[in-house]
């Protein structure tokens, strides 16, 4: 097995024992291959989540809500969470008031999420409450759900297909080479970013295409 020097390997770079009891010859070919086709890493990460996460089929990682009574601790249903005056952000009731979850604001001024059994499944597979929300939230927006409503102090909205364009099309006029004006954030856009920020000394250089990007380069218009 050759893996990095912490010892993870493959797609979903897992350590030596994880493959030898939770890889999956899914292509069955006569064995788990960490590297090449994903299949057998596809499969081996489903049977982790379901067996070592205890994932629930049907139920969700939770959802983002909105706090209007005080903050209570402990698990309690979606159903008693509401008694409590804490609703989902975007209005909508919850699609299974009797599974058990626990009120969890990662940081002061931001989002407020009620988080299930399905967010540990996650947690447990990378222990950090940043990847596991990561996870789900992207897993949400690929299913075509939509941002955070609340913003985490110091955080930006996601720009929209045209303002990327635009950032690109301003970078370019500055003769940061973007290699195109598609929409699409690729290595080529982050490096002209990276160099715009460092250029006219805005921190953290980051090469991040956002707002605060766009904003610097129409002042400069």
């Amino acid at each position: 097995m050759i893996g990095s020097w912490a010892g993870a390997m493959g797609h979903t770079q897992w350590m030596p024992e994880v493959w030898l009891h939770m890889g999956v010859d899914f292509d069955r070919d006569g064995r788990v291959m960490p590297f090449g086709h994903p299949d057998d890493s596809l499969a081996g990460t489903a049977r982790y989540l379901l067996e070592r996460g205890k994932y629930r089929r049907g139920e969700a990682w939770g959802c983002e809500v909105k706090v209007a009574g005080r903050e209570a601790g402990g698990w309690h249903t979606y159903e008693q969470w509401q008694s409590l005056g804490v609703h989902r952000a975007d209005g909508k009731p919850f699609a299974r008031p009797g599974d058990r979850v626990k009120l969890w604001v990662p940081v002061r001024g931001g989002p407020a999420f009620l988080v299930g059994q399905n967010f540990r499944s996650v947690y447990s597979y990378n222990p950090s409450t940043s990847y596991a929300l990561a996870v789900c939230h992207l897993g949400d927006l690929i299913a075509g759900g939509p941002p955070f409503h609340q913003q985490f102090p110091g955080g930006e909205r996601v720009p929209t297909l045209e303002e990327i364009k635009e950032i690109q099309r301003r970078l370019n006029e500055r003769g940061f080479t973007t290699d195109g004006v598609d929409g699409r954030t690729g290595s080529d856009t982050i490096k002209a970013v990276l160099a715009f920020e460092k250029k006219v000394g805005m921190q953290p250089a980051d090469g991040y295409a956002g707002l605060k990007v766009l904003a610097r380069l129409r002042q400069g218009a």
